[in-house]
């Protein structure tokens, strides 16, 4: 067993990976782009509850998939789905043709989410590293937040020089395609857990043991809780965070700073730096997730806290929108992401202590699946909210169910002993 973390080859692929997957140039501009050819925030939210059921129906059998096929394959589809979906986004200009994007979309969600976490677990118990998960992932998601804050600079040059938001899908397609061809290098072994190919099972029987280690989530009362509590954090978050750039372009608008620029050309630049230094802030809270949990005696009593802040942030951006306090609500949202990725891995290595390894992408998305369904239904509702009765008021209202929710979906650590962050 290896008491430090190991920098070779593959753990500079796995972050090459999250360092590619978030160069999503549209990710600042896309609620922005929808608006702009004249969808509603109601339509809008659709279009993101569209995206989710499509993920969600598909996340069992991505995961069944991976495990019984190969997580590599599973890889290239998410890969091949997120590319066809950046074309169609380039060249569409209707609703319905947004729909058919975001269900390609929700193919490389499907197919990625857990699949890629169960090879970084499979390498770490391959390479005797399991109990540094929580800062092995953190640190590869830490390249994740980095591409992002890079994106973010890119994408505001983009908008800028292009005139318009479309153009980023395009640009888009380079760091995917890239993307593609490293899933193609990853070692054969992450494929499966060892022993896959020796175990004697049929397919029908290796299919039979992902569903019921899947149905296995929602029979036990601990693993259960903490699926809905880490899933409901990630839909609020998911159905929230996009709203942001909205926000910041009504900042960027009333600055009076720029003034010989058009409102189209200021608002991609300051978008565009205030999603580079979010990103970077990101960055260092998932790189010090195990720091975190180390402080705070254990994952689930840290996991708890972080639920409570990030709701208690989002109520708090409610308040000081309706104020027109828009600067201190972009600081607000800062922290809320910030608050995110420090759980996020969090959750990944809570959940992998439940799960078991050789099943590990079906379990995982199967907790993924719980979360898009969350935020299928909530992202229409909150899109209703902010046509009907505004931003300020849809996050207050959000915030404020997630805490009276926590009240029955608070983690507890039944072994009587706190998790270690390692």
């Amino acid at each position: 067993m290896k008491d430090t973390l190991v920098h070779d080859k593959q753990f500079w692929k796995f972050s090459l990976y999250g360092f590619l997957k978030n160069l999503r140039f549209f990710d600042p501009y896309l609620l922005l782009f929808f608006h702009s050819v004249g969808e509603s925030y109601t339509q809008i939210g659709l279009l993101f509850s569209i995206r989710e059921i499509g993920t969600n129906l598909l996340e069992i059998p991505s995961g069944i998939f991976a495990d019984s096929f190969g997580r590599r394959k599973s890889m290239i589809i998410c890969f091949t789905g997120y590319i066809l979906s950046f074309i169609i986004l380039f060249f569409s200009k209707n609703f319905f043709m947004f729909a058919l994007a975001m269900v390609l979309f929700s193919v490389g969600e499907a197919f990625r989410t857990g699949t890629h976490k169960a090879m970084i677990l499979e390498y770490l118990r391959i390479h005797e590293m399991l109990h540094l998960k929580a800062e092995y992932y953190g640190q590869t998601r830490g390249w994740s937040q980095t591409g992002s804050a890079v994106s973010s600079l890119i994408a505001a040059a983009i908008v800028f020089f292009s005139g318009n938001y479309r153009s980023v899908f395009l640009w888009t397609l380079i760091p995917y395609i890239g993307g593609l061809f490293l899933m193609i290098s990853y070692p054969k072994e992450l494929d499966f857990t060892a022993g896959h190919t020796d175990s004697g099972l049929s397919l029908r029987e290796q299919m039979g043991r992902s569903l019921k280690a899947l149905l296995s989530i929602f029979i036990g009362k601990k693993l259960r809780t903490c699926v809905l509590n880490c899933s409901l954090y990630e839909s609020l978050f998911k159905t929230s965070k996009d709203y942001l750039q909205q926000i910041v372009y009504q900042f960027s608008v009333a600055l009076p700073i720029l003034v010989f620029l058009t409102d189209h050309e200021r608002s991609s630049l300051v978008i565009g730096i205030v999603y580079f230094f979010l990103f970077l802030l990101t960055s260092v809270s998932s790189r010090n997730a195990g720091k975190f949990s180390a402080r705070n005696r254990g994952l689930p009593r840290s996991m708890n806290l972080l639920y409570l802040t990030g709701a208690i942030f989002m109520i708090a951006a409610g308040v000081l929108f309706r104020m027109e306090l828009n600067g201190v609500v972009i600081i607000i949202f800062v922290l809320f992401y910030m608050v995110q990725n420090i759980r996020k891995p969090l959750t990944v290595a809570y959940l992998s202590e439940n799960i078991d390894h050789s099943v590990m992408a079906t379990g995982l998305s199967g907790e993924s699946q719980v979360q898009t369904l969350i935020t299928a239904i909530a992202a229409p509702i909150f899109g209703f909210l902010v046509d009907s009765r505004g931003i300020g008021t849809a996050f207050m209202i959000f915030g404020a169910a997630a805490i009276i929710l926590l009240g029955v979906l608070k983690i507890s650590d039944d072994s009587g002993e706190p998790h270690e962050a390692r």
